[in-house]
């Protein structure tokens, strides 16, 4: 059981209040909060060695060569892959799903197939790839998924759904794309902050994730890929430190991961990132999972019997890890968010959380989401149960 008094601590954030009340913030699955280690990692590169990387022989250069690589080295040890050379530095996931959406070769007619709860940022990619067909099948259906995945060049899916917390089982899909000649391509954004990952011993082919989703920056996310696959593609970015050499009518392309991380890189993020998957190693990603279920079964319990309330996703908590998507009869799912901002600084999401096919398939205008993570205590899920049966009898 994880110390969450003591973890507080480290998040500077709660040190803060709004018009004289704490804040209670339950919106993880959009952004976490960052702890003060990855704050001053951040604020080291600025103050300490605030130079360019990869292309400074001088001291300071070397120091940010030598902070980007301990951090590579640190997700690689994260996510258990082989080598370094299979971590790419993006922006965020949606890029990473892009690089491989424009870099990978597929051929003309080539079927990509993706699941009914994608994020825009794992369905607009192959949405407008004029290339390709585009195939969905149903969240969780294995055996949907058996009967879709033939004749499939690339599988992308969700992990874990930011729409309602529940998982693909991946493992098994995996086995049963790779049975069938499919690659796959996994979207960890919000599987990664909270579970262990391991991409050798699931056999994915690509994965995607964000630091800010797992308490490190914004600005930061990561393309994992098998180091062969990741040697055949094609640069998504070209430009400084892409190439080896050039000249005015040809180049040479840098090796993996370098040919992929095209101009100054946001080397602050980078580092950060590296705290914040030591960070999440030390606390222990199993005990952070646990304690999510915890926090969900009491604001579950708390709230079954409230009239028109209704659970997004299954009613089991440890279906859903620390998301609570619900909608309330008679109301707007904004006006739910707002009531809990401004009477008790409760921070939730309201919307279609990125998910607007979902929504619009089941026609429905979105969810209010409550999403939990390693800083969030018993005693504001008590409060939120309080404050959601507050607002409920409005209606």
């Amino acid at each position: 059981m994880i110390n969450v008094d003591k973890i507080r601590k480290d998040f500077p954030v709660y040190d803060r209040e709004i018009k004289g009340k704490p804040i209670v913030y339950m919106d993880s699955a959009c952004v976490s909060m960052k702890p003060r280690q990855v704050i001053g990692a951040i604020n080291r590169y600025y103050n300490e060695f605030p130079a360019c990387g990869g292309r400074s022989i001088h001291k300071l250069g070397k120091q940010v060569d030598e902070e980007v690589e301990k951090s590579r080295k640190e997700v690689k040890n994260f996510f258990n892959a082989k080598s370094e050379k299979e971590i790419i530095f993006t922006r965020n996931t949606t890029e990473a799903i892009n690089l491989i959406a424009k870099s990978f070769k597929f051929d003309k007619n080539d079927v990509m197939l993706t699941s009914d709860k994608e994020h825009n940022s794992n369905l607009l990619p192959w949405q407008v790839n004029d290339k390709i067909e585009h195939r969905i099948f149903r969240f969780g259906d294995v055996e949907d998924f058996k009967e879709k995945v033939k004749g499939v060049r690339m599988v992308s899916m969700v992990h874990t759904s930011n729409l309602d917390g529940t998982s693909n089982p991946v493992e098994g899909m995996i086995k049963i794309a790779h049975e069938n000649g499919a690659l796959v391509m996994l979207d960890a954004a919000q599987s990664a902050p909270h579970k262990e990952v391991d991409v050798r011993d699931i056999d994915v082919d690509f994965l995607a994730c964000s630091g800010h989703k797992m308490l490190g920056p914004s600005g930061i996310g990561v393309l994992y890929g098998k180091l062969g696959l990741l040697e055949g593609l094609n640069p998504f970015l070209v430009g400084g430190d892409t190439v080896k050499e050039t000249t005015y009518s040809s180049h040479e392309l840098e090796d993996v991961p370098e040919r992929f991380e095209a101009g100054l890189q946001n080397y602050a993020g980078i580092i950060g990132l590296g705290e914040a998957v030591k960070y999440l190693k030390k606390v222990g990603l199993s005990e952070i999972h646990e304690h999510e279920v915890m926090l969900n079964k009491i604001i579950t319990e708390g709230l079954k019997d409230v009239k028109g309330l209704k659970i997004i996703g299954p009613e089991e908590p440890d279906k859903r890890g620390g998301v609570f998507s619900f909608n309330i009869e008679g109301m707007n799912p904004h006006n739910i968010a707002t009531m809990l901002s401004e009477s008790s600084n409760i921070m939730i999401r309201s919307g279609a959380h990125c998910v607007h096919s979902w929504f619009n398939a089941n026609k429905m205008d979105g969810s209010a989401r409550a999403s939990l993570y390693v800083y969030n205590t018993k005693e504001e899920c008590e409060e939120f149960v309080e404050k959601v049966k507050e607002i409920a009898k409005f209606v």
